[in-house]
């Protein structure tokens, strides 16, 4: 049996217990302790922290995350870090409202309602769940790979309003253990396992600053959900939606968007297409990066609540915008979109 170690979070004052075998961000959910983080998976540094004592390990994780000299000195990644003493642990990033106060973890059970391709390849994947799932706009569950004990994990494009029917946006990816399923093996009625939700990356209700959200590929979904949340709890937030593509056929969803913004305080949405404008007439669009068209047309960022969901690439471009701009730090949310090769 794995020896049990007490690890001390500062400058919170919480204490849990942890065996050796956990990964500390693990053990903290379990626990009912809610520490920010991104994708769980050692890759995008939301649940990066510091060592003030004890003895840490880490399984295997991106260098980008955490490089080998910040390693050095102290920080580690708490979803990829196992506790092998007592340890003190200096959190980084907190919300004092999500310590102790989020949403509990669930696990349930689902069916397949519907999959329906949006692009070439992004699939809208539907389930209807054995129970109400609760969570907040922009977070996401993993999704079991039926037959392993693997998964992959998908934000919800839906909100609170339907909470037993969830859609969620895939990119399929060539071989991919899960994306690649829905291309027939995975059916209409079949049973999928669901657990979360997770994620720190979720819109403030009470916030009154303008929402200006940045997303790519599947980082649709948890924005949908954003705008959804916004548009049925009567905000009168100004919201603009930045979404970038590489071309016109990467683009889907846009009369439900229109839709939306049609009940949104100065809603803007711009499409960002990288590589080419044919087949854009009609649609408000401009060439380029999704991050250089919002340097452009965005003056006052530091007066705005960012979200950014989407590729690596994209977020970290986003993220060296924001800190150029002098964005405070409490007004960024962000969630990277991870692809394993397995993915």
């Amino acid at each position: 049996m794995a020896d049990t170690h007490r690890i001390r979070f500062e400058p919170v004052d919480i204490e849990m217990e942890v065996t050796e075998d956990d990964k500390i961000l693990d053990a903290a959910f379990r626990q009912g302790i809610h520490l920010m983080h991104g994708c769980r998976e050692g890759q995008c540094s939301a649940c990066k922290s510091y060592i003030l004592e004890g003895e840490l390990q880490m399984e295997r994780y991106s260098t980008f995350a955490c490089n080998d000299a910040e390693v050095a000195e102290g920080y580690v990644l708490l979803c990829r870090a196992h506790a092998y003493s007592d340890c003190t642990i200096e959190l980084l990033n907190f919300d004092p409202d999500e310590l102790l106060g989020g949403i509990p973890i669930q696990t349930l059970s689902a069916r397949i309602a519907a999959i329906e391709p949006v692009t070439r390849d992004i699939v809208s994947l539907r389930l209807k769940t054995e129970a109400p799932l609760e969570f907040k706009p922009g977070q996401y569950v993993d999704i079991t790979i039926p037959g392993t004990d693997d998964h992959r994990s998908f934000s919800m494009a839906t909100t609170q309003s339907t909470p037993d029917e969830l859609e969620f946006l895939i990119k399929k990816y060539p071989g991919g253990r899960f994306s690649a399923l829905l291309d027939g093996e995975l059916a209409v009625g079949h049973e999928l396992a669901l657990t979360g939700p997770y994620g720190s990356s979720t819109l403030k209700d009470g916030h009154v600053l303008p929402v200006v959200c940045v997303a790519g590929g599947a980082g649709m979904a948890p924005i949908l959900s954003i705008l959804r949340h916004l548009r049925e709890t009567g905000s009168t937030r100004p919201v603009r939606f930045y979404y970038g593509a590489r071309t016109a056929a990467d683009l889907f969803y846009l009369d439900a968007i229109k839709e939306l913004g049609a009940d949104l305080t100065g809603f803007e949405f711009i499409a960002c297409l990288s590589e080419s404008m044919e087949g854009s007439d009609g649609i408000e669009a401009e060439q380029g990066n999704v991050t250089d068209i919002v340097e452009r047309r965005e003056s006052q960022l530091p007066k705005c609540e960012v979200y950014l969901c989407g590729p690596p690439p994209m977020v970290d471009a986003a993220l060296g915008l924001l800190e150029a701009s002098n964005v405070p730090h409490d007004q960024v949310f962000y969630d990277k979109f991870t692809s394993p090769a397995t993915e």
